[in-house]
């Protein structure tokens, strides 16, 4: 469960506090009735049903984030290797007063970047080639301090936990479908199991996946402004967004599209937010929105 004071000298944020416990508890509680039913149903596949829902969450807890990491080409570099990027992440460090995380370079066109991690001893940030190619070293600084802000303020973690409960029913789904359960069966408690797990599945990959879109996107607003106030120049972070926005413009569909799965992670999202309805959908807030904000924070800061 998230601190209530977080470890470092980034801004506190309660209200990402508060929606991370609210998310989480919201989570547990839809795990908890799902699995329920899933036993109810499943009375005599009851192991594999604590096997597969067990065996999920430890995956998903230990080693979502080094499958993330890997999937998206992240490649650790010593500061001999990249000390520009070193030198940034240092600075970034130092201002937030917190541990240097391991730090990596993903050998990607798209200007983009992410930090994964359960703690701050584990974590990891990571800069494509693209976005290190085109920022300024202002620029470069506000995103990584956005990027750090996710490990500091635990929202990392507490998006990876959120995100189980989707793909356990996904998952349970192909089991059900695939494996053979109840195939050829007369009994009435399987027959009816053939029809709800699907259903309920299908209603609790809805909601867990509403809920942690709903977070995400606060969570970016958050980091936004966590990092303008560190950094203390939001208009190096707003030329930042800019610039990474209209790049993404000129990267090849194709490209933007193996990237898309990872919106969650990425420092703006790979696909563009624009409907009323994908603004529901999407991971992060619009490019507006987070221009807006971070607008105010520079009229704050007298800047």
């Amino acid at each position: 469960m998230p601190a209530t004071r977080p470890r470092s000298r980034y801004a506190l944020d309660r209200g990402l506090t508060t929606r991370m416990v609210t998310t989480m508890f919201l989570i547990g509680l839809l795990y908890v009735v799902f699995v329920g039913v899933l036993l109810a149903l499943l009375r005599d596949s009851w192991t594999i049903v604590l096997l597969i829902a067990g065996g999920l969450f430890i995956a998903q807890f230990w080693f979502s984030d080094r499958i993330a990491a890997h999937a998206m080409g992240a490649r650790e570099v010593t500061p001999e290797q990249a000390p520009e990027l070193h030198g940034v992440v240092d600075r970034v460090c130092a201002l937030a007063d917190m541990p240097k995380p391991r730090v990596a370079i993903a050998d990607s066109d798209i200007p983009n970047a992410f930090a994964t991690g359960r703690s701050e001893k584990t974590a990891l940030i990571c800069a494509s080639t693209g976005l290190l190619r085109r920022l300024e070293p202002a620029e470069l600084e506000g995103v990584l301090a956005h990027e750090l802000s996710h490990v500091a303020h635990r929202d990392v973690v507490v998006m990876t936990i959120a995100s189980f409960l989707g793909v356990l029913s996904g998952v349970m789904i192909r089991v059900w479908l695939y494996s053979g359960l109840g195939r050829n069966s007369r009994d009435a408690n399987t027959a009816i199991a053939v029809l709800v797990i699907p259903l309920v599945s299908a209603v609790v990959y809805v909601i867990s996946f509403l809920l942690t879109r709903l977070l995400s996107r606060y969570r970016e607003l958050s980091a936004d402004r966590a990092a303008a106030l560190l950094t203390g120049r939001p208009s190096a972070l707003a030329s930042a967004l800019v610039k990474v926005s209209g790049e993404m413009a000129r990267i090849p569909t194709r490209d933007l599209r193996k990237a898309e799965p990872f919106n969650a992670f990425w420092f703006a999202p790979a696909v563009p937010v624009k409907a009323s309805l994908s603004r529901l959908l999407s991971s992060h807030p619009t490019l507006e929105q987070r221009l807006d904000q971070l607008g105010r924070i520079s009229t704050e800061l007298g800047r």
